[in-house]
């Protein structure tokens, strides 16, 4: 792939989230602290999913697993 399509794809991409998020109408120091915020939100999201979703995963195949008749091991 070329280095300039690349550049050119995120820069498309970059250019949506700013229309999305409508942060192109803010100044320079509020579109720093508008970026610093979501990227700080968006951080703690997936921090979280990937902190919790394993164990939520986990305990749920055990409740189902108990549920439909799966017996569960016992210690020898």
């Amino acid at each position: 792939m070329d280095v300039k399509r690349v550049k050119d794809y995120i820069y498309w991409l970059y250019y949506q989230y700013q229309l999305v998020t409508c942060s192109y109408v803010l100044e320079p120091w509020e579109q720093s602290m508008f970026h610093t915020i979501t990227v700080t939100v968006v951080a703690m999201v997936v921090y979280t999913a990937y902190v919790f979703v394993p164990i939520h995963v986990r305990l749920a195949l055990e409740f189902f697993s108990q549920i439909f008749g799966a017996q569960p091991d016992s210690p020898v």
